[in-house]
């Protein structure tokens, strides 16, 4: 048995408890947690920190298998230049990509990730995964724009999907986008994803991406033509608000990632699909478009906000906490509790897991960490600020 409290403890489950006492058994499953009203008695088995206490975070979008692939793009190229580069680098060894992949996993477990919605084209992280101390949550994604290569497409996800349920891993069939995918790959996705439990896609990234479905032009577009993958037909969706509500899956959650680019309109007309996520990467956005998402405008149109880190290959590191500092930096006024909210409960409703993970109640056992260095007066990130693993 374990018991620790801090100058707060962000619970989830009620407001923020000023020295609240967790007591956890061995295995880190919550026992209880005391409301003592910030008046701590000295125990000699309560560990004590300088900070605040909250669940252990939940990245809702991460590609492993691009870990070998930091510091091979550049900054600033947008969607368009940073995908080519993408393409023409993303080849290495098996040994390359594992050994990575296994630095990214132990990497994000000492930054405190507990839970991880993965995106994987291929199963080289699978063998790490099963051996991982964070839980994974596998979403096979395929894309393609020729609608006459769709049945291949699938063909070449079905058996990564294979592999993973040999290894008994959690998966679902996902599509990467709405202006990677043709009509025929959208709708041969669906039929066999009528009973995915979670979703996600790429969604408003860039500015590119409604220039090229509404009339095939643009960046995007351009982009295509140089690497030589426009198909001898395009058939795509003519918008976003038409792939989310008629060419995915209703079934479950869908985790909408990045949004940097998503207006009011179009929130408002695919709210209307119901169990909808909002998944912020702020340092991916900067460092492909430099630019960052309408986190007010989010907020506004009460979007359930969740966190993810992207890959190696636009960030400089796989932390929850580096995101979060970069929301506020970006936005003074959101207080430490929402950010921890989107980072933790909002991000395990969305993978379906907020029974175990989210949130500190006796049952749980959601991981707990110490953030320290931070602003405990005006309940703020600083740029100094770090997390520590507790459990």
């Amino acid at each position: 048995m374990k018991r620790f409290t801090a100058q707060y403890v962000i619970t989830n489950s009620g407001p923020p408890l000023k020295r609240g006492v967790i007591t956890t058994e061995d295995d880190g499953t919550i026992i209880s947690i005391e409301n003592t009203n910030g008046n701590l008695k000295e125990e000699h088995s309560i560990e004590f920190y300088n900070g605040i206490i909250i669940p252990g975070f939940v990245n809702c979008h991460c590609h492993l298998e691009l870990s070998h692939m930091k510091g091979y793009t550049s900054r600033g190229m947008g969607l368009g230049g940073f995908i080519e580069q993408v393409r023409s680098t993303r080849d290495s060894t098996k040994e390359s990509i594992f050994a990575s992949v296994c630095s990214a996993d132990n990497h994000m477990f000492k930054e405190g990730i507990v839970l991880c919605a993965d995106v994987c084209n291929t199963s080289d992280s699978f063998k790490i995964k099963k051996e991982s101390r964070i839980r994974y949550i596998n979403l096979l994604e395929v894309f393609g724009l020729n609608p006459d290569k769709a049945e291949r497409r699938m063909e070449d996800i079905t058996n990564v999907a294979g592999t993973a349920k040999e290894m008994d891993l959690q998966f679902s069939l996902v599509p990467h986008s709405a202006y990677s995918m043709s009509l025929t790959l959208f709708r041969l996705l669906k039929n066999e994803s009528l009973n995915n439990k979670v979703t996600s896609v790429h969604f408003m990234e860039t500015a590119g991406e409604e220039i090229f479905l509404s009339n095939q032009t643009g960046p995007l577009m351009s982009s295509y033509k140089r690497s030589g993958l426009m198909p001898p037909r395009l058939e795509t969706a003519k918008n976003h608000v038409d792939v989310i509500l008629n060419e995915i899956t209703k079934s479950g959650n869908l985790i909408l990632v990045h949004n940097t680019f998503a207006d009011r309109k179009t929130i408002r007309m695919i709210k209307e699909r119901g169990n909808l996520f909002w998944c912020l990467c702020p340092n991916s956005n900067i460092y492909i478009e430099n630019q960052i998402p309408q986190l007010n405008l989010l907020i506004e149109e009460g979007c359930e906000i969740v966190i993810g880190t992207d890959s190696l290959a636009s960030n400089m590191t796989l932390s929850i906490l580096e995101e979060l500092k970069t929301l506020q930096f970006n936005f003074p006024d959101i207080l430490i509790e929402d950010l921890v909210l989107w980072a933790t409960m909002n991000g395990s409703k969305a993978l379906g897991e907020e029974e175990r993970f989210g949130s500190i109640e006796a049952g749980k056992r959601p991981g707990l960490l110490v953030l320290e260095n931070v602003d405990l007066q005006n309940m703020k990130l600083l740029p100094e600020s770090f997390v520590t693993r507790l459990i």
